[in-house]
């Protein structure tokens, strides 16, 4: 007696694929076992319109926002002062931490060539953060600023205090001293008259570096005072230390910004001659501004998240 032959391999005609239960499967436009997928919804025509609808509503919304924030601040600005490395943000968080030795200050320029190639002009502007060290950016001021909120939460977490609130009343107290602080530059730039756009926002980025030196005070703290929060001989040794630094980083960095040197290369968008007394209020406000305005605001973020801690109010603070 004989086996009976193999069965014959069906062909389904053109191209296909195997699976993993055996046999082939036709690709999606051959017709074959399976419908088309999303039952060619896919392929339907109002379906690609509706997705160009929404395609152009998006580039619409995100030309309108952009529109609307120009007309407050320029955009192209901003992206200079995000314009970092992983590089850049290590080298700069050991110089706002560590600065006393740092040499030098000022920040470098680049010459642009301006004109046709008969009358030709020379102007100099700064080079992004990535470039040079010294340059401010607002990448690491962000950054340190959503990482104190989410500190705060974690340490309230770690004392077995911790509820809803707790976050968010972090955010809206850092946000209003950060508001503040940009109140009080814009108040000293118009007595000082700054009007230079750049030297607003560079003033701006150097604000925000304060929070750095807080979150390792808290930081610090919370590992010395085993869990207790803020307080004693530790905790004010570290937040003194980290104060000093940051006004010593800020005085000398604003004082490229605030008091610029008259021998520097015209046409950077800053007026390089400043008149006497007026360069005397300038000098009087940036010590006013490293070191007493500093120093409250530091003292209030870094006892705020204890206070927050143990009662999850602000009222703690004031």
């Amino acid at each position: 007696m004989r086996s009976p032959p193999p069965p014959a391999s069906q062909s389904l005609g053109g191209s296909g694929y195997g699976t993993p239960y055996g046999g082939q499967m036709n690709q999606a436009t051959g017709g074959g076992q399976f419908p088309p997928a999303f039952g060619g919804f896919m392929n339907d025509q109002t379906a690609q319109m509706g997705f160009q609808l929404g395609k152009s509503a998006v580039t619409a919304g995100q030309d309108y926002m952009e529109q609307n924030l120009n007309r407050y601040v320029s955009i192209s600005a901003l992206k200079h002062y995000f314009n970092v490395t992983t590089s850049y943000v290590l080298h700069k968080l050991v110089l706002v931490l560590f600065p006393w030795r740092h040499k030098p200050w000022s920040r470098q320029q680049r010459p642009s060539t301006t004109g046709s190639q008969d009358q030709s002009s020379y102007s100099y502007y700064f080079l992004p953060p990535r470039e040079d060290l010294n340059s401010p950016d607002m990448y690491i001021p962000v950054m340190a600023f959503v990482t104190y909120v989410l500190l705060s939460a974690l340490l309230a977490g770690l004392r077995g205090s911790f509820h809803p609130e707790v976050m968010g009343t972090t955010f809206t107290y850092a946000l209003f001293v950060v508001i503040f602080e940009i109140l009080i530059l814009k108040l000293g730039t118009y007595l000082l008259a700054i009007t230079n756009e750049s030297q607003l926002l560079d003033l701006i980025a150097y604000s925000g570096y304060k929070f750095v030196g807080v979150i390792v005070t808290l930081v610090v703290s919370e590992i010395v005072n085993l869990g207790r929060g803020t307080g004693g001989w530790a905790s004010w040794t570290v937040f003194m230390y980290t104060f000093l630094a940051n006004a010593f980083f800020l005085l000398r960095s604003l004082k490229y910004v605030l008091l610029p040197d008259s021998s520097a290369p015209t046409g950077s968008g800053m007026a390089h001659t400043v008149a006497r007394s007026q360069r005397n209020r300038r000098t009087q406000f940036l010590f006013l501004y490293a070191y007493v305005v500093q120093f409250l605001f530091m003292w209030v973020l870094s006892k705020q998240d204890s206070s927050t801690g143990r009662a999850g109010k602000v009222k703690g603070v004031l």
